[in-house]
């Protein structure tokens, strides 16, 4: 079978332990995101970029611009898509990337395999997906009751947690020669941080007597040092193997999705939440389950000083369940007999991103 992926760096490190259970399917992957890149290029026989990566600042774009850039993406996608042999298209996660790619699957009439993790803001094009896989119960019922959506299969995990937990890692020593300090804290600010909020963030983790480590993912780093008045707390500029970081300090505090919550969760790490952009998300419910604290940035210094481990061993188990399983669900694709949910749950599914433009 010819499978093309659509997807950026998180859903990237789901789709790997998958990839790697399959037999003899050749593999395409489509991805404007430069770290998605590098890490299926081992599994795929090509990779094509649909697009270009774009730092948040504190501008705003135009909805004008976003839907130019959107269109011209697509396009891109089509292209690739049209110029190859794919038999299955797999998405994964709720990034524009996924959007592209499910409708561009849908014009050339290609399956889509859709890996869905947060209810609460999917990508409104999966209402076109064949096939929709869930990690739990309560999302599986919760796509049905909010968007009408019922072509779903609940793979009972995270796949990236597998992925994650099997990672060669950095010695805490190697960190600690690295970023010469031994002592700290890291801020990961990521797709979940809205850029009018990076200053109240900033500033709320200056008050700490603590070492800061930022990386600031998608934010442009000039940006985000003009905000920094004192010392000990530093931006990191460049690749970052964020794992290793992560596991070398003393905790965590992120404002991100999915992905960061799963990898501070499979590895174990002392961590806050930051409630960021979407405060009702897949990823608060996952944290809180798993024992991480979720505040608004107004209390870290309150609640920096009572991080614990969350407990990831059963979360770890169960990701490398679903991947198996997300693994034979690929080739079962022509026995999945449910429609997707179509227009009708398109149109809800964008009534409720409303609620976070």
């Amino acid at each position: 079978m010819n499978i093309t992926l659509v997807a950026e760096t998180a859903p990237a490190k789901t789709l790997i332990p998958i990839i790697e259970k399959l037999d003899d399917d050749e593999i395409i992957s489509l991805t404007h995101d430069t770290g998605a890149m590098e890490l299926l290029s081992p599994y795929s026989v090509d990779i094509k970029a649909i697009g270009e990566s774009r730092k948040n600042t504190s501008v705003k774009r135009s909805n004008f611009t976003i839907g130019r850039l959107v269109l011209q993406d697509t396009y891109k996608t089509y292209k690739a898509l049209k110029n190859s042999d794919t038999d299955l298209v797999i998405t994964c996660g709720n990034s524009g990337d996924v959007r592209k790619g499910i409708l561009a699957a849908k014009k050339l009439d290609i399956p889509v395999l859709h890996m869905e993790q947060d209810i609460y803001n999917p990508i409104e094009m999966i209402a076109y997906a064949n096939l929709i896989t869930v990690p739990n119960n309560v999302a599986q019922k919760n796509l049905k009751k909010m968007y009408g959506i019922k072509n779903t299969f609940n793979i009972r995990g995270y796949p990236q947690a597998e992925y994650v937990n099997r990672m060669e890692l950095e010695s805490k020593e190697e960190i600690y020669e690295k970023y010469g300090v031994d002592d700290f804290y890291v801020l990961f600010l990521g797709g979940d941080t809205r850029a009018t909020d990076i200053p109240d963030i900033i500033s709320e983790i200056q008050k700490l007597d603590k070492t800061i480590l930022i990386v600031p993912y998608r934010f442009d780093v000039k940006y985000i040092s003009k905000l920094i008045t004192r010392r000990n707390v530093y931006v990191i500029d460049g690749f970052v193997d964020l794992l290793s970081l992560m596991k070398a300090s003393q905790g965590v505090i992120y404002c991100a999705g999915m992905g960061v919550t799963i990898e501070v969760g499979a590895l174990s790490i002392p961590a806050i939440k930051l409630l960021g952009f979407h405060r009702q998300h897949a990823s608060n419910d996952l944290a809180r389950k798993l024992g991480i604290t979720v505040v608004s940035e107004y209390d870290i210094a309150s609640s920096i000083d009572s991080m614990k481990q969350p407990n990831g061993e059963r979360l770890v188990k169960n990701g490398y369940k679903a991947s198996l399983k997300v693994a034979e669900l690929i080739h079962e694709m022509k026995i999945f007999t449910k429609d997707p949910g179509g227009l009708s749950s398109m149109k809800k599914i964008w009534n409720q991103r409303k609620k976070y433009r």
